[in-house]
């Protein structure tokens, strides 16, 4: 029975540490794609070198791939990410998608603690007299997402401005309908408000 304990154990362990090789194979691979094509607009870690640009740090895996997927497919358009994701095969999207979700990333101090608090308001209670939902309802209390919406907590505020500006003009239209229902409502002062708080947002 001690013997049998033992193999089991010991094949258990070579089990782990295949997929613990394999895991560290993945990043390596997903470092050196990022080394070569996302590190300019990106950096290394997922930290943006523009407020245009989105910061990847710690963003969802899941909807990370997604979204390379969709520049890949054309469902979702940017000139430069379109041509970026091309040639990605699948395994590489994934692995792109584990290694800036596991990258560390400190929120941005708000520059106008006022406009951050409206912000706070709209994400958690909406506006009830326009009919803006709660962001809270599908983004979560935390700003943090799920696996098929973003984490929006830490986001770059110019990045965030932009993107609902897009769901408002109907430029985006790879994501859910929902987001056009509720940008369609949303005034200038909310968008701001609400990239303001989120930016901000641990």
């Amino acid at each position: 029975m001690n013997v049998l304990r033992f193999v089991l154990v010991a094949a258990l362990a070579a089990c782990l540490a295949a997929v613990t090789d394999a895991a560290a194979a993945d990043l390596d691979k997903a470092r050196k794609i990022v080394s070569g094509r996302c590190f300019l607009c990106h950096g290394m870690s997922g930290e943006s070198s523009s407020e245009v640009f989105p910061r990847l740090a710690t963003q969802n895996a899941t909807y990370l791939a997604k979204q390379l997927l969709d520049f890949q497919s054309g469902r979702r358009k940017g000139s430069t990410m379109n041509a970026m994701a091309a040639a990605l095969t699948p395994e590489e999207i994934a692995a792109l998608g584990v290694f800036f979700a596991v990258q560390k990333a400190d929120p941005h101090p708000p520059s106008d603690a006022g406009l951050a608090a409206v912000g706070k308001f709209l994400y958690s209670r909406g506006n009830p007299y326009s009919g803006v939902a709660a962001c809270a309802t599908c983004h979560g209390p935390d700003a943090h997402g799920t696996e098929s919406l973003p984490r929006l907590a830490g986001q770059q505020a110019l990045y965030l401005e932009g993107q609902l500006r897009q769901f408002l003009s109907g430029g985006r239209t790879n994501d859910s309908s929902v987001m056009h229902a509720i940008a369609s409502k949303l005034t200038e002062l909310e968008i701001k408000a609400l990239s303001e708080y989120l930016a901000s947002v641990p």
